[in-house]
């Protein structure tokens, strides 16, 4: 049996009013072409696959354009709810698609018989048993309790969600048992994992609620595929607990990071494989820092490496003054190359920035959150080997904050 698992891609999405309807078009075709030469079984969706409530039509149309042309590959599809998806615009085409070998679950708002699924391979025979949760809003599963607070809320959702897993679990396990089927257990998700990097396309879910659901509480599948998180990594340095990412930058700085789509393959209920896919890049993006001389030679080279497309630019202007018509000089820079200025950002000097902040603010007004995303911003992370210790610094933070929470409880 080989799944690939992909999630967050967005359908619909406007960047800096430009539209991704070429990039995700580009996209499909390219996961099509890895479906067939990969000889996939199915494909896994792992949450908000349009960008917002009411997508456009041209998303839906890519929507159902891959669903019709995956099922000519004999491929099954799931497709999970997002935080970015309206579970009414996923439900509308459930019956229907569910005569093309597709599965829509939207929310939890249904009998968990119908969460475990029984994933069928190119031969039609069970190859996979699906525990198939989507992005769980705290309403579906939690009862609101008056005069709790907020550390209660968190653990209250937190233990709820497990328990969910929980039970679709062993109902899968029961189910695989009953029918004497050899094949592994996969399970879902569309949430925040503690410790996990972010980029700025990500927006916060279960705000005020839960700030990421520890790994302990997913059950022990043979491999989880969730969403939400922009940037493919692995969930507490366990192999088969992943984000896929998403499959285009959502924003500039997911540029530093590979997107990717994984492929996992099982003989039996044995894993023999996790690989992830590089996708390619279909839309010239980046970002340039800089002082306006060094951007003066930086776009022309970036705009003549790319002569058939328009690329799409972050420029970061370093300078120690105020340039009233900073605006207009880089336009000017611009005027006659291919490439369009999505982002302007000024840099100043951090020690300065640092200085007036401190002259602004004390300790005493900052939570310890606030202090540590303060001081890491003063630090850059630009390449995947500071990512990852960034995720490292990130998980001791979160152990340190959990273990003196636990202190102060006692």
């Amino acid at each position: 049996m080989k799944l690939l698992h992909t999630s967050d891609w967005h359908l619909g999405q406007s960047f800096f009013t430009k539209t991704r309807k070429d990039e995700h078009q580009a996209f499909i075709n390219w996961l099509l072409q890895q479906v067939r030469s990969e000889q996939v079984d199915a494909v896994i969706i792992a949450g908000d696959i349009f960008d917002t409530g009411t997508p456009p039509s041209y998303a839906r149309e890519l929507y159902n354009y891959f669903v019709v042309e995956l099922q000519k590959l004999n491929c099954s599809l799931l497709v999970l709810g997002g935080n970015h998806d309206a579970v009414a615009v996923l439900n509308e085409s459930r019956q229907l698609l569910a005569c093309l070998n597709t599965y829509v679950v939207a929310s939890t708002d249904l009998p968990l018989s119908e969460q475990v699924l029984l994933l069928p391979d190119k031969s039609g025979a069970v190859g996979a048993i699906v525990c198939a949760v989507p992005f769980i809003r705290a309403k579906d599963v939690l009862q609101s309790t008056a005069g709790a607070s907020g550390l209660e809320k968190r653990q209250a959702l937190g233990d709820a969600i497990t328990a969910h897993y929980q039970q679709l679990f062993q109902l899968a396990v029961k189910t695989r048992q009953q029918q004497q089927l050899e094949v592994p257990i996969i399970a879902t998700g569309h949430l925040t994992a503690l410790g996990v990097s972010q980029s700025e396309s990500v927006r916060d879910i279960y705000i005020g609620t839960l700030d990421g659901f520890a790994a302990e509480g997913f059950p022990p599948a043979d491999y989880i595929a969730l969403g939400h998180i922009h940037r493919p990594q692995k969930v507490a340095k366990t192999e088969h607990i992943r984000y896929s990412g998403s499959p285009i930058p959502l924003s500039f700085d997911e540029l530093n990071t590979e997107k990717q789509v994984v492929l996992v393959e099982f003989t039996g209920r044995e894993c023999q494989q996790i690989r992830p896919i590089a996708v390619p890049l279909f839309q010239p993006m980046q970002v340039l820092r800089g002082d306006l001389a060094t951007l003066t030679t930086a776009i022309p080279q970036v705009a003549a490496a790319h002569p058939e497309h328009s690329v799409w630019l972050c420029l970061e202007v370093a300078t120690e003054d105020y340039l009233p018509d900073l605006q207009q000089r880089v336009q000017n820079l611009v005027a006659d190359l291919n490439v369009d200025v999505l982002q302007l950002r000024r840099l100043r000097n951090p020690k300065r920035q640092a200085l007036t902040a401190e002259q602004q603010e004390t300790l005493a007004e900052l939570t310890p959150q606030q202090v540590f995303t303060k001081r890491l911003q003063m630090e850059e992370f630009n390449d995947e080997a500071a990512q990852a210790r960034l995720s490292r610094i990130q998980q001791h933070f979160d152990q340190l904050l959990l273990e003196l929470e636990l202190e102060r409880k006692a």
